[in-house]
């Protein structure tokens, strides 16, 4: 059962966020990945106009395609890293918002394809800025990143967006660099002083790690867990005392509907970075996840593979969201008890079911 975390003003409500997005032009990069899809299905359920801008989904039966994702928009199947293709695109749409979500989002698989990693996240990114530039019109623009942007000292320190940035490997080094590539493009061409002017907003949102229902992604810990438990195999552990901040996936998206809202209106206090995750408490280790979800799905076990010599994922890592709680009005939901149950519930529905129980679970969410 969902818990609400917080007394926050009720911000993030179907009600609210409608105010914001109900008959606009919504442009979202990666709408056929995880949380791309979850966004589409966001936005159909407050009226937006949706353009979304992606490569093909990785997996037949992916959330996007199983869940109709992809007839909840105009879908265009295309690289970010073609720029000419994705500026026409933006000028045919003519978006009110942009959410950047388009991205080489794996861990190990940046070891494996180090340059392109930083070609889809970085100059990707850049790209799109460009073509928002070029734009003749108000735009308001949330480009995603990730919580590993952070210079990880590996210690029990909760990291604020204005700590430093750093990366270890190829992915949060070059979600880092894409962090300096907003920055460069908000200073260059889209600086607040000048609004009246280019009429553009950016801000940059960092989100812990994601569960959720529809997620098929390799090497990620709950497919994993759940391509385990329905093959009745042993659950492969491969770090299980890191510790990370978990969070449903519908506690990000609303946020960052929530800060392409308030930035719209106004752009002067929101053109800046915002970490959002879970409470101080609900940042736990693999280990924990992984028996929680054995629990929640009824049955289960798990091995430790943790190797010497594997590519190294932090061990450690902690955002503070005291940023997002005071200025946005932003606080979890869920605490992560019910972001799990909520994850492996989502798993055991039927696949004709899937559809039906992911809108449930976006309206119930929102009506908490």
């Amino acid at each position: 059962m969902a818990k609400q975390r917080g007394k926050m003003e009720k911000m993030v409500s179907k009600a609210s966020l409608k105010d914001f997005y109900k008959h606009k032009k919504v442009f979202v990069t990666g709408h056929t990945g995880f949380k791309g899809a979850w966004l589409i299905l966001l936005l159909q359920e407050l009226g937006a106009q949706v353009k979304g801008y992606a490569l093909a989904p990785e997996f037949e039966y992916s959330l996007f395609n199983i869940t109709g994702a992809k007839d909840l928009s105009e879908s265009i199947i295309a690289d970010i890293r073609d720029k000419e293709r994705l500026q026409a695109e933006i000028e045919a749409f003519q978006p009110d918002y942009i959410f950047h979500l388009a991205a080489q989002p794996l861990v190990r698989r940046s070891y494996k394809i180090p340059a392109e990693t930083f070609e889809i996240n970085v100059t990707g990114t850049a790209n799109l800025l460009e073509c928002i530039s070029l734009l003749q019109k108000k735009c308001t623009t949330v480009v995603v990143t990730t919580d590993k942007v952070y210079e990880n000292k590996e210690q029990h320190i909760l990291y604020k967006e204005e700590d430093a940035l750093g990366g270890y490997d190829p992915y949060s080094a070059s979600k880092a660099c894409a962090e300096l590539v907003v920055s460069a493009f908000r200073n260059s061409f889209f600086h607040i002083a000048r609004f009246t002017e280019h009429q553009k907003s950016l801000a940059s949102a960092r989100a812990g790690n994601v569960i959720g229902g529809g997620d098929w992604s390799t090497d990620r810990i709950i497919p994993d867990i759940i391509r385990s438990l329905q093959a009745k195999k042993n659950i492969i552990v491969r770090n299980p005392l890191s510790v990370r901040p978990w969070q449903h996936v519908l506690e990000p998206l609303t946020g960052y509907l929530l800060l392409g809202g308030l930035l719209n209106t106004h752009d002067e206090k929101y053109s800046t970075a915002f970490n959002f995750g879970p409470l101080p408490g609900d940042h736990f280790t693999v280990k924990t996840l992984v028996e929680k979800s054995i629990e929640s799905w009824g049955s289960g076990n798990w091995t430790d593979a943790s190797t010497p010599g594997q590519p190294h994922e932090a061990g450690l890592l902690q955002l503070d969201i005291t940023k997002a709680q005071n200025e946005l009005k932003w606080c979890p939901k869920l605490d992560a008890a019910s972001s799990i149950g909520w994850t492996m519930d989502w798993y055991k529905q039927p696949d004709n079911k899937k559809k039906e129980f992911t809108l449930q679970q976006i309206n119930t969410y929102l009506a908490l």
